[in-house]
C-alpha cells in the first residue's frame, strides 16, 4: 500500500502538465502513486501521460470520455490504494517536500485530514508567488474537530477557499463516510461540496501554517475564470450538501453552518456576474434566503453584526446587489468590501481587515 495516492485530473493541460507531474515525481516521499485521470483531452495530454507511465511505474493513467471534473475525481478516488489521498490539479505544481510533511503530520496526529496553506502562483514573467493564509493561524499546530466549539474563527475556517488540493485525506475516512464529488457534466465549483463533506465528517484535523502548493492564477481555461453560463452551479453544490446531510449526526447544526456559507457564496457569485445574469441570480438568492430565514434555518450567532445586517438588506432589497447607483452594491464595492479576485477570497483576512460589510 502506498503511503499517499495523488489524484491528478487532466483535461487539455499539455501546457502545464510537465511542470505539474515533474513536481510530484520529485517528491522526497518516494512511496506514492500518481493517478492521472484523462478526461477526454483533445490535445497532447493523453500521450504525455502515457509517456510518464512508461518511465515511472508509480504513474497510473485512466483515459476516459469527457464526463467532467466530478466524475474524474470520483474515478480517481476509486483507484486510490494509498493510506492517504492527495489531489494536485494539472495546471498547478508542488514543493518537493509537500507530501512527506503532510504525511508525517498525519501519522503523528492520527489525523483524518491534514491541511496546509498555499501560494497564488502567477506564471507571467517574472513569475511570482503570493502566500495565501487560508487557515486561521490559531488553528495551526493542533488537532481539532471542525464542528466543535463553533465560533466566528471556526466559521472562517469552514468558509475559506475550499483548496481541496492543499490537504491529504485518510483513505478509509473518505470511503467510510461516503465522501464523493458531485457529478454534474460541465459544472464548476465541485470542490465546494466535497470540502463541506470533509469538514462535516472529520473527527481529527491537523493544520500546518506552511504553503506547499502553487495555485496557478493565469490559466484562462480554469474554472476560476468560468463564465456566467455557470452561474447556478453554486446553487447545485449547495443542493448536494443538503442531500448529503440527510440522516447525518448533527444535521441541524450542519445545515446552519451550510447556510452561513451559502450566503457568502451567493454574494460572491452576484459580485462576479454581469447583467442580466447578475440581477436574475440576485433575485433568486434573495427569495431563497427569505425562505431559509422564515424556516429558522439561519443562525445569527454565525455572523458578525455587520454581516447579519447584510443578510437583512439583501432579502429586503436584492436590487441593491446589482444597482448601478452609488446607493446600491457599487457603493459597497467602492468601500473595498468585494468578493472579487476569483474564488480565492480569504474570509479570515477579510474580517480581520474590514470587519464585515455592514459596519
Amino acid at each position: 500500500m502506498p503511503k499517499v495516492s495523488i489524484v491528478v485530473p487532466v483535461c487539455n493541460a499539455e501546457q502545464y502538465l510537465k511542470q505539474c507531474l515533474d513536481s510530484i515525481l520529485g517528491q522526497t516521499l518516494r512511496d506514492i502513486e500518481i493517478i492521472c485521470v484523462n478526461d477526454g483531452s483533445k490535445d497532447n495530454s493523453g500521450a504525455m501521460l502515457d509517456a510518464y507511465a512508461q518511465r515511472d511505474d508509480r504513474v497510473r493513467v485512466l483515459h476516459k470520455e469527457n464526463t467532467g471534473y466530478g466524475n474524474s475525481m470520483n474515478r480517481g478516488l476509486d483507484m486510490a490504494r494509498g493510506e492517504y489521498i492527495g489531489i494536485v490539479e494539472s495546471d498547478d505544481w508542488v514543493e518537493p517536500d509537500m507530501f512527506e510533511k503532510l504525511y508525517q503530520a498525519a501519522k503523528a496526529a492520527k489525523a483524518d485530514v491534514v491541511k496546509a496553506n498555499f501560494f497564488l502562483y502567477y506564471g507571467q514573467e517574472p513569475p511570482r508567488d503570493e502566500f495565501f493564509q487560508v487557515i486561521p493561524p490559531r488553528l495551526c499546530g493542533q488537532v481539532f474537530r471542525p464542528l466543535d466549539d463553533l465560533n466566528l474563527e471556526k466559521i472562517d475556517f469552514w468558509n475559506g477557499k475550499p483548496s481541496i488540493w492543499s490537504a491529504i485525506y485518510r483513505g478509509d475516512f473518505v470511503r467510510e463516510n461516503g465522501i464523493r464529488f458531485h457529478e454534474t457534466p460541465g459544472a464548476s465549483y465541485q470542490d465546494a461540496s466535497f470540502n463541506f463533506k470533509v469538514w462535516a465528517c472529520a473527527q481529527r484535523v491537523f493544520c500546518l501554517d506552511r504553503a506547499f502548493l502553487h495555485y496557478r492564477q493565469d490559466n484562462a481555461g480554469s474554472s476560476v475564470n468560468a463564465s456566467s453560463s455557470k452561474a447556478y452551479c453554486v446553487r447545485d453544490e449547495y443542493d448536494e450538501m443538503q442531500r448529503f446531510l440527510q440522516g447525518r449526526p448533527q444535521a441541524e447544526l450542519l445545515e446552519r453552518v451550510m447556510n452561513r456559507l451559502r450566503f457568502d457564496t451567493y454574494m460572491w457569485n452576484i459580485e462576479r456576474l454581469r447583467q442580466p445574469m447578475k440581477g436574475e441570480f440576485a433575485r433568486y438568492g434573495a427569495e431563497a434566503f427569505r425562505e431559509i430565514l422564515a424556516q429558522g434555518r439561519l443562525d445569527q450567532e454565525m455572523f458578525t453584526p455587520g454581516r447579519w445586517k447584510d443578510v437583512q438588506k439583501f432579502v429586503k432589497n436584492p436590487e441593491a446587489a446589482f444597482s448601478g447607483g452609488e446607493s446600491g452594491w457599487k457603493k459597497l464595492a467602492r468601500r473595498g468590501l468585494r468578493w472579487a479576485r476569483g474564488y480565492v477570497q480569504n474570509w479570515t483576512r477579510f474580517y480581520a481587515e474590514k470587519g464585515g460589510m455592514g459596519k
